[in-house]
């Protein structure tokens, strides 16, 4: 048997301020707490909190002041907000909230195209609507995922919102990292596609006809869709595993 290795406390409590940093219960340029108070909540040594706090010094999400104590870094640079994505892209759960996230975000990007959106900006959204259909037999769910990232940053740039253009550019990197994790789950069959397909086809009709309450809707029914199915996705996969795990047992 193989002996199983303890994780260390330091790499405990640096996923823990990781945590706090993400949910925000730690904000962009809040100083922490002193390291007696912080060793005390956690109820570890000095020396274990002073190492976590080194290990996200190091991944530039914490800036420490000689002699003015420790902060979380102000400003979102790269330095600060490749970490944080990466982090993010690490956690499974992290995903759902994603797509919830992108509910609002694209809803508003669907709404505003249609209320604003010009002739070109419609016939490009059908020509990345068109490239999609084009890659979706593909087993590499890669140059999928990176055309439907620039299908829907068509749609954010059609809204003619500069906000929210920058919003959805920042998150690209993000974004085509959770829709290719769920084109992967998904990938069960030609029905799911078809369907899906159908969804993003009822999103550019209705941002063709300058419908912004129908393509709003639209794009919530798609990523609703999508969210349903990969939840049961994940429960017929914990089924499996329990099932498996108990014939392990019994043989």
């Amino acid at each position: 048997m193989q002996r199983i290795q303890s994780r260390k406390l330091s790499d405990v409590i640096t996923e823990q301020l990781e945590s706090m940093i993400i949910d925000g219960r730690l904000l962009a340029g809040q100083q922490l707490p002193p390291e007696r108070e912080l060793a005390e909540r956690f109820a570890v040594s000095r020396p274990s909190l002073r190492e976590a706090i080194q290990n996200l010094e190091a991944r530039g999400l914490l800036l420490r002041k000689q002699g003015g104590g420790t902060f979380v870094k102000r400003n979102l640079t790269a330095s600060v907000t490749d970490p944080l994505m990466a982090l993010i892209a690490q956690r499974p759960e992290t995903q759902f909230d994603l797509l919830e996230f992108r509910h609002a975000l694209e809803g508003m990007a669907a709404y505003y195209a249609a209320l604003r959106g010009q002739p070109d900006d419609q016939e490009k959204l059908s020509q990345s609507l068109h490239k999609i259909s084009e890659l979706t037999q593909l087993v590499d769910k890669t140059a999928e995922s990176e055309a439907l990232v620039d299908f829907y940053m068509t749609m954010a740039l059609a809204s003619q919102n500069l906000v929210l253009g920058h919003v959805m550019r920042s998150l690209k990197p993000m974004l085509q990292d959770n829709i290719k994790a769920n084109l992967e789950m998904l990938a069960t069959g030609n029905v799911v596609t078809g369907t899906i397909q159908k969804q993003r086809e009822n999103i550019v009709a209705a941002i063709k006809a300058r419908d912004p309450e129908a393509a709003r809707q639209a794009s919530n029914e798609h990523l609703a869709f999508i969210e349903d199915t990969l939840l049961e996705i994940n429960r017929q996969d914990t089924r499996i595993q329990r099932a498996l795990r108990r014939i392990e047992i019994k043989s």
